[in-house]
């Protein structure tokens, strides 16, 4: 079965956008975890507009206790700075089950596309080594189309598809080649011995699609679809439909 991470970024924004603590982010992470949900992700970014890294530290250690996956997302390159200790560094801090590293800039609303395999396999490949010596495994996100066997080469364990052209390909009505493109980044991926992991506006309307077209995805990192379709439903009633379509 697709196992579902849950992205908490949304939830951080929400608090952001008010300060202080509510919403709670470590409540909502047990809410989902008390409805089924099989890891938590987090992306913390330079300019800790979400999840911070104080959040990192707080959502490791659930993790820890309940058992479950934590999934940290980021640019490797992006520079240290005041409140952000770097990528790599909060993975030294927390040892997340998974690194999931992503190429996008500090201005960026959110993450649009994946590693260019052929122009940064040499740059991303120490720090994958380094990522895994400390236990993490590795995922790369990638663009369906792009080289995944350069993602191997570069040592990671898993690639994460990036899903956004495939959801707006779903929402006009036609999703006939995007998933045909991401089927085949999927079917190249495993040929090259890493896993497949897929996220980014995956929603209830269009996931089981995907699924059903894109065989052997191990997880899915689902956040700002899932919580803004709980401010309608409730946390944990989506939570649990997401789990009946995978």
């Amino acid at each position: 079965m697709t196992r579902l991470s849950v992205n908490l970024n949304k939830i951080a924004v929400l608090r952001n956008s008010r300060g202080g603590a509510e919403p709670d982010m470590l409540r909502a992470a047990r809410t989902c975890l008390d409805a089924g949900a099989h890891g938590l992700t987090l992306h913390p970014r330079p300019d800790a507009r979400h999840a911070r890294a104080d959040d990192v530290i707080a959502l490791a250690a659930l993790a820890g206790e309940r058992g479950v996956e934590l999934n940290l997302e980021g640019n490797p390159f992006a520079a240290p700075r005041p409140g952000y200790p770097g990528f790599i560094a909060l993975c030294r801090a927390v040892r997340p089950a998974q690194a999931t590293l992503v190429p996008d800039d500090d201005g960026q609303i959110t993450s649009d596309h994946g590693f260019d395999f052929e122009r940064d396999r040499d740059r991303l490949a120490p720090l994958v080594a380094e990522l895994r010596g400390l236990g993490c495994r590795v995922s790369l996100f990638a663009d369906a189309g792009s080289a995944v066997e350069s993602a191997a080469d570069a040592g990671a364990d898993r690639i994460e598809i990036y899903t956004g052209p495939f959801a707006d390909a779903h929402a006009s009505g036609d999703a006939t080649a995007a998933l045909a493109a991401c089927a085949d980044t999927a079917r190249r991926a495993r040929a090259a011995g890493l896993g497949v992991n897929a996220g980014h506006d995956l929603s209830q309307s269009n996931l089981r699609d995907f699924l059903a077209a894109v065989p052997s995805v191990e997880e899915v990192s689902i956040g700002h679809a899932l919580v803004s379709e709980a401010l309608y439903d409730g946390l944990s009633t989506t939570v649990g439909r997401y789990l009946a379509l995978l």
